[in-house]
């Protein structure tokens, strides 16, 4: 199971547009709200969340990922459970993902040190000690993704299915969506 935490406040499209990639590429994949049945994103379009936090289990999952949106980062920063949920993933080795503003909470819990990593061009100097490829899109080190910014929600995504399904699967989605850059 992939685990998409949504804060109040997250960029939209950088939690469906993943969502709706791992889908297609048979992942079980689940929209999680802090708190609550829906969650409002940057731009006021409000989702249906699948779970809530509470529900998240980690003997289950394959991936968390955390979304952008700065207003949304911050939430998830200022939420205890959400620290201690990706601290726990870590220390099992479970993938992490995050784009955007996201691969800055992996930076300040210092996870991203040592590995190469790309986020929003102004918050490159916010992870920690990880090499920074500031012209990548999407970028698989160990077992952490990390995107760009929100303009690279396809690219993340197709990169989240090849981490957990390997490239052919991530080819054969593309070739689905047409996804040209």
């Amino acid at each position: 199971m992939v685990y998409i935490l949504l804060a109040p406040g997250f960029e939209e499209s950088e939690g469906i547009v993943p969502a709706d990639l791992l889908r297609q590429a048979g992942v079980e994949t689940a929209l999680v709200s802090l708190s609550g049945p829906t969650v409002t994103g940057g731009h006021n379009i409000t989702v249906q969340a699948d779970l809530e936090l509470s529900q998240v289990d980690l003997d289950q999952a394959e991936m968390l990922v955390l979304p952008g949106g700065g207003v949304g980062v911050e939430n998830l920063w200022n939420d205890e459970r959400v620290s201690a949920l990706i601290q726990e993933a870590a220390r099992r080795g479970i993938w992490l993902a995050a784009l955007c503003a996201g691969p800055v909470l992996l930076g300040r819990w210092g996870l991203l040190d040592g590995h190469r990593a790309v986020s929003y061009p102004t918050r490159q100097d916010q992870l920690g000690k990880a090499q920074v490829l500031p012209e990548s899109r999407a970028v698989l080190d160990g077992k952490f993704v990390t995107g760009h910014a929100c303009g690279s929600s396809f690219d993340f995504g197709l990169k989240l299915v090849e981490a957990l399904r390997g490239q052919e699967a991530a080819k054969t989605v593309n070739e689905r969506i047409f996804y040209y850059r």
